[in-house]
């Protein structure tokens, strides 16, 4: 393991063990896929991992006028692992989907024609997603592990191929990049190396959700202001309650690590029910439509108004009669 420019690379063995180390304050529910097509394997020295990282950070920052780079992890042909964006940030990657996820870039170009993907960078792209989804609960479906192919590059609506797409994570990725070719062929692999079977999501903690209203949140050591600081959060950011003392909300099951609930607002976990939901930017059919979720998506309700909810820090509105408790 080595750390370069902000980014640490691994093997895959250590990003198996280094991950469930990890305290991950913010709500995860879904995995990205993606390929960065440019770079591709012919840019790849065998030595340059972290030049070609800080590449796409620059770029990501310089041109497209992000905070950082966009993904949380790259995987390479070698079958190393390189660290990108705090696993506290929600990714840069898909468009109007990227709260409560991880982004995966796979170095390559996997469109039919490009890379020919190596046995170590395979392995390193199916376990690298098992130890992902192992961690944060993540079941192994079409809906939560999910390809950047399938949502509207305009919209973010999810079309699963249809519309103003990207290819990504590659038309030959473990086969295509259709949802069906993803069911056939790559999710079963990612399920094997799970014994066998979808990961069965914990049951959900009596505290339920909050949501954090200040612009930045200091996580304690203990349920009290002079208690050791140990990380903060941003103001949005979704965490998990698992135990209320004293105006003070536990939002880690495995440490003992706080925050000031006054900081905090309640949020509820839903599940869309339609095929295709309309997100409207205000609580009305006739605002602008910014965005669309699809049935079986997992949202959070922040605010409700007048038969709307609002599933984001920003305004993104629904029709709640759409929305069933998850």
């Amino acid at each position: 393991m080595r750390t370069e420019r902000g980014f640490t690379m691994m093997t895959l063995e250590e990003f198996e063990a280094w991950l469930p180390t990890r305290q991950v304050t913010r709500t995860v529910l879904s995995v990205q896929e993606h390929h960065t097509f440019l770079p591709a394997y012919a840019h790849f020295t065998g030595t340059n991992h972290f030049t070609l990282q800080q590449n796409m950070k620059h770029h990501h920052v310089s041109a497209n006028g992000w905070s950082d780079i966009g993904q949380h992890f790259t995987s390479f042909p070698d079958g190393t692992i390189v660290t990108g964006r705090s696993l506290e940030a929600n990714p840069a990657c898909i468009f109007g989907n990227n709260q409560h996820a991880i982004c995966i870039e796979h170095l390559g170009n996997f469109d039919t024609g490009g890379d020919a993907m190596t046995a170590a960078h395979r392995q390193t792209i199916l376990r690298m997603t098992a130890a992902i989804c192992e961690r944060f609960a993540i079941p192994v479906t079409a809906d939560r592990v999910v390809y950047h192919h399938w949502f509207d590059l305009s919209t973010g609506a999810r079309t699963n191929g249809g519309g103003t797409t990207k290819s990504c994570p590659g038309t030959a990725f473990f086969g295509g990049n259709s949802v069906e070719q993803a069911q056939r062929n790559f999710l079963p692999k990612v399920r094997a190396l799970l014994d066998g079977g979808t990961i069965v999501e914990a049951a959900l903690p009596a505290g339920g959700y909050a949501r954090v209203t200040a612009d930045s949140l200091n996580v304690r050591r203990g349920p009290s202001p002079t208690a050791k600081k140990v990380s903060a959060v941003s103001a949005g950011t979704v965490l998990r309650v698992f135990q209320e003392k004293d105006g003070w909300l536990r939002v880690s099951n495995a440490k003992d690590e706080w925050v000031a609930a006054k900081f905090t607002a309640p949020v509820e976990r839903a599940t869309v029910r339609a095929s295709t939901l309309n997100v409207r930017s205000a609580p009305d059919k006739t605002a602008d439509k910014v965005a669309a979720v699809t049935r079986g998506q997992e949202v959070f309700i922040h605010e409700r108004s007048d038969g709307w909810c609002r599933i984001g820090a920003e305004p993104r509105w629904v029709l709640g009669a759409f929305l069933v408790p998850a």
